[in-house]
Formats: structure tokens, C-alpha cells, sequence
């Protein structure tokens, strides 16, 4: 798939067909997402994959919104640092959204599909990862092969309406 048809059809995926990712492909993915870019190269990302399916049920826990990560594939969560201040907070999430997306278009180039979580119950995701104490888990990529329909480049997006939101020189 070109990047451009990977950009167009990467959706949200919560349903999956049961089929494992292979090693290769999930360490493409993972490497998608260290070679994300961030700011000043800081690289404030670890990531912690998670294949095995009982974790994965506990994993689902950590939010009320993560019923998905119980049947993926694989889960990635994106551990960082405890941000010390707002402009390392603001700066590490912006770096953490480029990893994300980074590895969410390195799946859907595999044709594997991809959605996210946010994570509450921390001290259940650091029981489950194992993370240190002056790291938190910010976010859960979930990965599986879509159980509805194939990824393909999707030709009516529900999307604001591109001269709705494109501002040129001003508002």
C-alpha cells in the first residue's frame, strides 16, 4: 500500500477476526514507532507489547472504554515519564500522538487494523506492564486484522469538509 492509500484508509478498528500479527509484522510496527519524530530527539517512549490473551482481558480493565483490547492481537501501550511540569506534559504528548499515528499507518500498510485507548486505572496497567514507578502508561495501541471488511482507501470519510476547515493565510 502507498502512504497515501494508507492515510486514507486507516479507520478505527474494535473488532478483530481472531488472527494472530506476525512477529515480523508486529516489530514493523513497533519500529514505525521509535522512529517517530520528537521533539529535540527525546524519545520519551517505551513500549511494553502485550500478545497473550489472558493479560490482554486484564489489560481491557484499565479503562471503561478498552473492551476492544480484550480480543486484539496485540495491544501496544506507550509508557512515558511523569511529566515534571505543563510544557514537558504538553511537549511528551504531542511526541506520544507521533508514535501513535506513526505505528497506527505502518499497521494499516500491513493491513492491519488499529484503534487506541486511554488508560485510567494506572496502578492496574503498572501491575499488568511492570513499568517503573516514575513512569505512567499514556496510551493503549490496539492491533488485530479487522473482522468486518478489509482496510481500503476510504472514499467518503466522515470528515468536516476539507474548505470547512482548510484557513489559507488567514481565519
Amino acid at each position: 500500500m502507498q502512504t497515501w492509500d494508507a492515510i486514507r484508509a486507516r479507520r478505527d478498528v474494535r473488532a478483530f477476526d481472531g488472527r494472530a500479527i506476525s512477529d515480523d509484522d508486529l516489530d514493523r510496527i513497533l519500529e514505525a514507532g521509535r522512529r517517530a519524530p520528537s521533539s529535540s530527539n527525546w524519545q520519551p517512549w517505551d513500549f511494553v507489547v502485550v500478545t497473550e490473551r489472558d493479560r490482554l482481558h486484564e489489560l481491557a480493565r484499565v479503562w471503561r472504554g478498552a473492551a476492544h483490547v480484550a480480543d486484539s492481537a496485540a495491544t501496544i501501550a506507550l509508557v512515558a515519564p511523569i511529566p515534571d511540569d505543563a510544557r514537558q506534559r504538553d511537549q511528551e504528548h504531542y511526541d506520544l500522538g507521533q508514535a501513535t499515528i506513526s505505528m497506527m499507518l505502518a499497521a494499516t500498510d500491513l493491513g492491519i487494523g488499529s484503534g487506541h485507548s486511554a488508560v485510567a486505572d494506572q496502578e492496574l496497567a503498572r501491575r499488568l506492564l511492570g513499568f517503573p514507578d516514575d513512569r505512567y502508561c499514556a496510551y493503549l495501541v490496539v492491533l488485530g486484522h479487522p473482522a468486518d471488511r478489509p482496510l481500503r482507501p476510504i472514499a467518503r470519510p466522515a470528515r468536516r469538509p476539507f474548505d470547512e476547515v482548510v484557513h489559507r493565510e488567514r481565519w
